[in-house]
């Protein structure tokens, strides 16, 4: 009896020793853990693979390689983190791609407060296009201003995913406080037939913008883009015509049907008033960026805090840059992708073109009330 009393209480003490030493463990895991973070090593942790799809694309972004977050997840889905990126198309070496950009893009020690605060909502003002107009350019300007906030990469949500739905839609946009306006640019929205009657559905007040270059220049540069992925293409020349005995014009070619302007502003203003657009000239944004911005700005209802002392010419690239950020080690251009020089094409083909955009144009500024000058 004596023996078992005995036996019974070293069994207590025993679980009664273990549960303390247990206990001790878990306030020195926990101590350590807080030591770590406040002396700042949790921000050296290695990124999430959420960061490091964000990081990767901010990197793509400036290198001109553009793609949507569909594309990226499903770049991700068979490969390990931090190399999903050898899945995208266009993409030779993830080291090259990174070389020279990690302390430039990644996200710094404060990235958590732009994290935390704020709330996801829909953009209160999308540049809907025109592709090859200078939409690119007009974003990453807009960036600067400390009031925007916008999707680095093109959503497609109104003409690609519009069946992923209104949730799948607002995540894919920045955290905002109430002061700020959030933002994304899909180019092709301009000349998308369902994409103004999907917008208006989702809201009548949103703000559109309309980067806009002369057509024969745009429709030049949109075949110089697809010739650098598809170098078998056929002649500009042979795309350009149906018959090229008789001259007539293929606008079924999508390089030339998006130079129509007129055409699909007229889709356009069936959902939304002339009041709702502002249209940027794309030549205006590269001789005169300052300008230009200064428009956008009062168009947003912004202070004008983007100037000219933003930009200078790079004469090598042939258009605007934004001057060396604070704590960057260079200069921001646009990728590599943009100001490709132009192939060859014949002047009269050219002419032809222009004297087809001509009333197209003409209708164009009696519509907008401004002459971009073209003719």
């Amino acid at each position: 009896m004596g023996c078992n009393k005995w036996k019974a209480g070293f069994n207590f003490g025993h679980l009664k020793a273990q549960s303390k030493l247990s206990v001790f463990f878990a306030m020195i895991i926990i101590f350590t853990y807080l030591f770590y973070c406040f002396t700042g090593y949790c921000d050296s942790l290695p990124l999430t693979v959420y960061d490091q799809q964000t990081f990767i694309n901010k990197i793509l972004q400036k290198e001109g390689l553009e793609y949507s977050p569909h594309q990226l997840s499903d770049a991700h889905k068979n490969s390990s983190p931090g190399s999903f990126v050898r899945e995208l198309p266009g993409v030779d070496s993830v080291d090259t791609l990174l070389q020279g950009n990690d302390n430039e893009l990644r996200p710094d020690n404060n990235i958590s407060t732009a994290n935390n605060f704020g709330t996801k909502t829909f953009p209160q003002a999308i540049i809907i296009g025109v592709k090859k107009g200078g939409t690119r350019a007009l974003l990453e300007f807009l960036r600067i201003h400390p009031d925007v906030r916008a999707v680095g990469s093109e959503p497609h949500f109104f003409d690609r995913f519009y069946d992923k739905g209104l949730e799948w839609y607002r995540n894919l946009m920045p955290r905002t406080l109430e002061s700020q306006i959030t933002m994304e640019k899909t180019p092709s929205y301009f000349v998308t037939k369902e994409a103004p009657r999907r917008l208006f559905a989702l809201s009548h007040h949103t703000k559109l913008i309309v980067v806009v270059r002369d057509p024969v220049t745009r429709a030049v540069s949109d075949y110089t883009q697809t010739l650098s992925k598809q170098p078998g293409l056929p002649s500009f020349q042979s795309l350009t015509f149906r018959n090229s005995t008789t001259g007539l014009i293929d606008t079924s070619w999508s390089a030339v049907r998006i130079g129509i302007y007129a055409k699909h502003l007229e889709n356009w203003l069936r959902y939304f008033p002339l009041s709702k657009f502002l249209f940027v000239s794309g030549e205006r944004l590269v001789t005169d960026p300052a300008g230009e911005m200064g428009r956008v700005q009062d168009f947003l209802g912004l202070k004008r805090l983007v100037t000219d002392k933003h930009f200078y010419f790079n004469q090598t690239k042939g258009f605007p840059c934004l001057k060396k950020p604070e704590g960057s080690s260079r200069p921001r251009c646009l990728g590599k992708s943009k100001g490709r020089p132009h192939p060859e094409i014949s002047p009269e083909v050219l002419l032809r073109l222009r004297e087809f955009y001509r009333p197209f144009n003409m209708k164009f500024y009696q519509m907008t009330g401004h002459d971009f000058g073209w003719d």
